[in-house]
């Protein structure tokens, strides 16, 4: 697992992360694009976690809170990749979710590279996936950006747009 990027200081996730999990997840704007809309409580973000966490200990790798170097007690966000079910298997997922105010620095970009790096070239997985609703244009822009192209959809949200499935393989990057 990378310890920094140029701008951006990873870590495991911990129990104190609890308030910055509930404030990310939790705000309405974050949430634009989630079907399930914003965690409405504390115990949302607590299951969230404690998900993170057992994937953590089960896999050995998955979503990191993220901060900056200037201010390494601020979390601006999460990211990362975890073990995620859906085209009728176990894939690996790539995720992320930032604060409002971490938007349009790039660090989404940074932190999803960073992701594959460690997919690809410590953990060898042979591919890594993004699911993305098809109206976040941010979100497809930053999987394109770094290399993933569209594969499919997956109509996985009753009375709505299908989400769409990006992928990257390991040998195509």
């Amino acid at each position: 697992m990378p310890d920094t990027t140029a701008r951006l200081l990873y870590r495991r996730p911990q129990q104190a992360d609890l308030p910055s999990v509930f404030s990310i997840f939790g705000d309405p704007q974050t949430n634009l694009f989630n079907p399930a809309g914003p965690m409405t409580d504390i115990a949302q973000a607590e299951a969230l976690l404690d998900r993170w966490l057992q994937h953590w200990e089960t896999h050995g790798y998955g979503w990191w809170a993220l901060s900056s170097a200037q201010a390494p007690e601020q979390i601006l966000g999460f990211a990362g990749i975890a073990a995620h079910d859906y085209l009728g298997k176990q894939v690996i997922n790539l995720g992320y979710r930032f604060a409002v105010q971490a938007w349009g620095h790039g660090y989404a970009t940074e932190a999803a590279q960073a992701a594959l790096t460690h997919a690809f070239d410590h953990l060898e997985l042979p591919e890594v996936f993004g699911l993305v609703r098809p109206d976040h244009v941010a979100s497809i822009r930053v999987l394109e950006k770094i290399g993933m192209r569209r594969i499919d959809e997956l109509d996985d949200v009753p009375g709505k747009a299908p989400s769409l499935i990006f992928r990257i393989q390991r040998d195509a990057r």
